[in-house]
């Protein structure tokens, strides 16, 4: 039999839980007995909350992967199964080598035991003989940087010297896989250093690291793979800078439009249906855009601009019966879904009434501005409580070197001490040119 290159294989994970309905209550044997016979024990329970709906998710061995999402998505009932703190209702879950985990502050740590002791038994739950915790007790000791309060009850410590004292053992037992759940929030800038130096030794031993954050920024630069989990579905799996960047316009729409994203139903067998794809916002209100597109300054459309260009963003629209109050909204976005811009027909007392049936709305820009890169331009409808939104991309392409996001117009100044002026004007468009005064 191969061994297998997979660290953790998810099939058709399913996860839920049972909610009481009615308020707990003293009982005793006899009368649970009693209730159980007579067929009540049921309305004791309320329907089952599904947590996970359907998960397959597979992580290759040796590779880092975050996973991504919003609170309440199913993250950390994932990395309970994962580290076998919850069985899964349905579905199967396979785990190919040993696990060390940082899912709570303190989890698995006796208040009134000291680290030292703490150490020992943590050390053994993980799964190493009290000969090899003694061996690694000093290096252990020596990472959290705990000094004499390792002999202190840990009821005693900070969230920090927690933090500290949960990371050097998780770290130090020789796991295949380390499962982080957010903890390395928590700790000073030196100790952070101290423990990403800790987990790239880790990526370069080809250990297998599944990290659940918030923090996009850390999932684009330090990760493999990125998984996307939503209403207890695995999203999209991917490269980690393209499932951020869809991620954050994912969020940034979802909030333009207030509309929370559905999950599919189960199909008949527990399992998933297959994977949702990309965001879809139904329109709400009366105003509706169909469309949205970036024209030329001739009225053609373009996609692929310079810094130096102007346009013209035309959004079509529909508005059903009598509208008045209506706000128009046009926001740039980076391709990381970060706005750049943002501004609306209300917040610069744009007079829209009275709004035709069918129309197109223009947002005429001058001069770009931005430097190269992919861009993109979301358009929102307000009125009432209602919304309707929708969005175009766009590339520019520059030939400067400048870096950052636009380009303001400027020019360059160069005064000698005896008054004489040397000026080299950069024009946007033209070639230099020098000025000797």
């Amino acid at each position: 039999m191969t061994e297998s290159m997979d660290a953790i294989i998810l099939k058709d994970v399913v996860k839920s839980f049972r909610k009481r309905t009615i308020r707990g209550e003293y009982t005793t044997f006899k009368s649970e007995l009693l209730r159980w016979l007579r067929g009540k024990r049921e309305a004791r329970e309320a329907s089952l909350i599904t947590a996970l709906r359907g998960i397959n998710l597979t992580i290759p061995k040796g590779k880092t992967v975050g996973v991504i999402g919003r609170n309440g998505s199913g993250k950390s009932t994932l990395l309970k199964l994962i580290t076998g703190i919850y069985t899964p209702t349905s579905g199967s879950l396979e785990i190919n080598g040993r696990i060390s985990a940082l899912l709570d502050l303190g989890a698995g740590f006796h208040p009134d035991f000291s680290g030292r002791e703490n150490i020992l038994i943590n050390g053994i739950i993980l799964g190493m003989t009290r000969a090899e915790v003694r061996a690694r007790m000093d290096e252990i000791i020596a990472f959290s940087e705990l000094g004499e309060f390792i002999d202190e009850p840990v009821r005693t410590y900070s969230s920090g010297m927690y933090m500290r004292l949960a990371f050097a053992v998780a770290t130090h037992v020789d796991p295949d896989i380390l499962i982080i759940d957010e903890i390395l929030a928590v700790g000073d800038e030196h100790f952070s250093k101290k423990s990403l130096a800790k987990m790239m030794d880790f990526k370069r031993q080809g250990k297998t690291i599944v990290l659940v954050t918030h923090d996009l920024g850390t999932v684009e630069r330090w990760c493999d793979l990125a998984a996307w989990i939503d209403g207890g579905y695995v999203r999209r799996v991917g490269k980690p800078s393209e499932i951020a960047a869809e991620y954050r316009e994912a969020i940034s729409l979802a909030e333009a439009q207030s509309v929370a994203f559905t999950p599919p139903a189960l199909t008949e067998g527990g399992g998933a249906l297959p994977q949702v794809p990309a965001v879809t916002l139904p329109a709400e209100g009366p105003v509706r855009i169909r469309r949205v597109q970036l024209m030329d300054t001739h009225g053609a459309p373009v996609d692929v601009l310079s810094p130096e260009q102007g346009v013209e963003v035309h959004a079509e629209f529909e508005v059903e019966g009598g509208c008045e109050d209506v706000d128009f909204e046009v926001r740039l976005q980076a391709s990381d879904g970060r706005a750049l811009y943002e501004t609306s027909t209300r917040r610069e007392a744009v007079v829209l009434s009275p709004m035709p049936s069918h129309g197109v709305l223009r947002f005429v820009v001058e001069r770009l501005g931005v430097l190269g890169g992919d861009y993109s331009l979301v358009v929102t409808a307000r009125a009432g409580k209602g919304s309707s939104a929708a969005r175009c991309a766009f590339r520019v392409v520059s030939a400067s070197e400048d870096e950052g996001v636009f380009r303001p117009p400027h020019r360059w100044l160069v005064e000698a001490s005896t008054g004489a002026q040397v000026g080299v004007a950069f024009a946007p468009g033209t070639a230099p040119r020098v000025e000797v005064g």
